[in-house]
């Protein structure tokens, strides 16, 4: 009803950089930022990279207090590393992992082993969803071998939100999305959600200049990663949106500036954001539609879908290249095979190399074969998603087009 007071709510989101035996410094840092967030008394905290549930459960029992409601979202093989605290009751939660997360044989990368996914939660009466989320990082900039993937992670995570917030009046989305601001991955999710950006709507900012989230002054940030971009660059974002009859503005906005007060190190490698919103409700539903925020969204869709058939070629010439591997180490074992079976049935010469080779020989065909035929199964699998997404986009970019 219209005149209904205005609920305040304070959001807290922050990539934690939580890696077991890897980031530095993690417990200490953990145990500072379960300080912080009981000192401060944020309305709901949305964290990532919370890769050990033991970091997880010390932080829930710290939090008890102040934020009695918790949830850890798992996923793949060593987690998702999404939890979310709430000063609210979370009445129901879900997990959608994305169906491209990477590539499993690039080991010092890691994304497909945590499985990316986002996680969601419902509170305050049913009417509220909350999602944090990661999508799979960049590495490298000018060669962003990943692109297709997060394009394909971001328009999923677009398709989730539409689907799940159809009886929602308020959607919060905060997370380390890996994309600069101007991106066609950002703008795509923004474009066909309509959420809104809380660094560009925000009345108040205090922070980082521009809201940059990684910046060069943090001391466990890779500075040559940023050479490139000398303030900075802004990859956590916190965006909202309202539905129906409901209003969400933004009253301030602030980011962590390296490190915490009063300590030697920050809490992450990543800054955190931190927001205010007012929701009100107002008169009448107003009947919100989706996926019309941005009048150049067309453009937005046919440049993704142009990224995604590029990485949808790359991915038949993996396929193409893993199979050829595969039928060529299987061309060898049967030649071993046929000259070990010729040797035993006396039709053919003594075998002229030395059986340990022999055998050395055939254990390397048969590993090749297997790695092989496991690439060629992966990446069908990649391109079955990535043509999948393609097909999408174009039946989006049509109907946008035919659309007065």
């Amino acid at each position: 009803m219209e005149g209904e007071p205005t609920l305040r709510l304070r959001i807290f989101d922050l990539n934690c950089w939580a890696i077991r035996y890897l980031s530095k410094r993690r417990q200490e840092r953990v145990r500072l930022i379960g300080d912080t967030l009981r000192q401060e008394g944020f309305d709901l905290v949305l964290l990532q990279e919370v890769w050990s549930e033991q970091d997880y459960s010390d932080l829930k029992v710290k939090l008890a207090g102040c934020y009695p409601f918790s949830h850890y979202f798992r996923s793949g093989v060593i987690g998702s590393g999404l939890c979310v605290f709430s000063r609210f009751p979370i009445l129901d939660t879900l997990l959608y992992q994305y169906s491209l997360n990477g590539y499993p044989y690039m080991l010092q990368h890691g994304d497909w082993f945590c499985g990316k996914s986002v996680g969601l939660g419902s509170w305050e009466q049913g009417r509220s969803l909350s999602l944090s989320l990661q999508l799979h990082a960049e590495y490298c900039r000018d060669k962003d071998a990943y692109l297709p993937h997060r394009l394909v992670q971001a328009w999923e995570l677009a398709q989730f939100i539409r689907h799940t917030s159809k009886a929602a009046d308020v959607v919060l989305l905060g997370g380390d999305l890996n994309m600069h601001p101007e991106d066609v991955g950002i703008r795509l999710l923004r474009g066909w959600t309509g959420l809104r950006d809380a660094f560009a709507e925000a009345t108040h900012f205090e922070g980082c200049k521009n809201g940059c989230t990684l910046v060069p002054d943090n001391c466990f940030t890779d500075k040559s990663e940023l050479l490139p971009f000398p303030l900075g660059i802004r990859i956590d974002y916190i965006l909202y949106k309202a539905i129906s009859s409901f209003t969400v503005r933004c009253e301030e906005l602030k980011t962590t500036t390296g490190r915490a007060p009063g300590m030697d190190i920050p809490f992450s490698d990543h800054e955190a954001v931190m927001a205010t919103l007012h929701i009100q409700r107002q008169g009448q539903p107003a009947g919100a539609t989706l996926g019309t925020a941005d009048p150049a969204l067309a453009d937005v869709v046919t440049e993704a879908r142009t990224e995604v058939g590029a990485g949808l070629q790359a991915a038949r010439r993996q396929r193409y290249s893993s199979g050829r591997m595969a039928v060529l180490a299987l061309l060898l074992l049967l030649l071993q095979a046929a000259a070990a079976l010729g040797t035993l049935a006396g039709l053919g010469a003594e075998q002229p190399f030395p059986k340990l080779s022999f055998c050395l020989l055939a254990f390397l065909a048969l590993g090749v074969l297997v790695l092989a035929t496991g690439l060629h199964l992966f990446h069908t699998m990649e391109v079955k998603m990535l043509h999948g997404t393609e097909d999408q986009m174009w039946m989006v970019l049509r109907a946008l087009q035919e659309r007065p």
